[in-house]
């Protein structure tokens, strides 16, 4: 068999990048052992604040101008829904922070998501002393229905091989890739975490932290926005909603822990003053990256092998973005931007 590329990898970063391959004509095979489930776990949401420290997210504008567009598609093609549009309201819990979060909204660069008045009518089930900050052109993209739709979309076309890649038996010389009876021209790494089993590119900084996130089931609790506060609640329909998430950076596995159970439930009660039923819990790993900018590029010596992985929590957002932008190095040969090409450690 004889393809432009192979990617390893399918959750967000390898959809997307089959995404672009597939809009520009390529051919590609896709590799996936199934072993990464933190874009499942993710709550999927986008945003262009960073609600903590009401500060923008890098690039932000641009991630999120793509973001829709791209997951509309996206649905077409998979004849499912992806894409929930609505407000993101965070919890403000002191004067203090009602005054930041009227300079920050009043910043050019944040002005045109966070509405500078501040919100004091009030949601039953929610205690809001100080009211709400309400950010504006947020949703979420329902990340666990679209790496189950694109999987078999794949695999109906004959692209998607359920099975580990063997790194041992990969031979690159001169603008070829060979693996087992396939011939590329390019490979494309993204792996998640698996990356620390990667031999051509484990020596990048790779931060594993894990998440967990609760579903809890809320009958009086109507709402239809994102709360934001110590953990945010994510409306998923039928009284039903995600709380989350936990950072774990020594635990690796991925099995649910009564610690964190608990840690997001004190976090929860702090603000959420209805009865509730906690009826799901998951687990993930996070693949991050010390400096918070995804690791996109070309292997210093193996010319047309690369990766595209370290997303984080902001996978869907900034996936579109950085899978074209790695399209246009590996085709045109145009540079990335420094802040994601991985040429910044070495």
């Amino acid at each position: 068999m004889k393809v432009d590329y192979i990617i390893v990898g399918c959750s967000m970063a390898g959809i997307c990048m089959s995404e672009v391959l597939e809009s520009k004509g390529k051919s590609f095979i896709v590799f996936d052992d199934n072993s990464q489930n933190s874009s499942k776990v993710a709550g999927g949401v986008f945003n262009s604040v960073i609600l903590k420290r009401f500060t923008p997210v890098w690039n932000g504008d641009t991630q999120l101008e793509k973001v829709i567009p791209f997951y509309r598609k996206l649905e077409d093609k998979l004849d499912c829904k992806l894409v929930y549009l609505f407000d993101t309201y965070r919890v403000l819990n002191s004067v203090e922070e009602q005054n930041n979060w009227a300079a920050a909204s009043d910043k050019p660069v944040l002005n045109k998501y966070m509405q500078t008045e501040i919100i004091t009518d009030k949601i039953d089930g929610i205690n809001s002393e100080y009211g709400f900050g309400k950010l504006i052109k947020t949703g979420r993209i329902d990340t666990n229905i679209l790496i189950n739709k694109y999987r078999a979309y794949l695999s109906e076309k004959g692209q998607y091989l359920e099975e580990s890649f063997d790194y041992s038996v990969l031979y690159s010389k001169e603008g070829l890739i060979k693996y087992k009876d396939i011939e590329a021209t390019n490979i494309v790494f993204c792996e998640g975490y698996g990356l620390k089993n990667n031999p051509f590119f484990n020596y990048l900084p790779l931060n594993e932290v894990k998440g967990e996130v609760l579903t809890i089931k809320a009958p009086s609790l109507k709402v239809d926005k994102l709360i934001k506060a110590g953990v945010f609640v994510l409306p998923l329909g039928d009284d039903l909603y995600t709380v989350g998430a936990t950072f774990d950076w020594k635990d690796k596995s991925q099995n649910t822990r009564e610690q964190a159970r608990t840690q997001l439930k004190e976090k929860l009660d702090k603000f959420l003053i209805c009865p509730y039923e906690i009826v799901g819990q998951k687990a993930g790993i996070r693949p991050t990256t010390k400096d918070r900018r995804p690791f996109v590029g070309e292997h210093p010596q193996a010319k047309n092998m690369y990766i595209l992985n370290g997303l984080g929590t902001r996978g869907v957002m900034i996936g579109p973005m950085v899978s074209e932008e790695l399209y246009d190095l590996s085709e045109n040969n145009i540079p990335l931007d420094k802040e994601i090409d991985i040429k910044r450690f070495l």
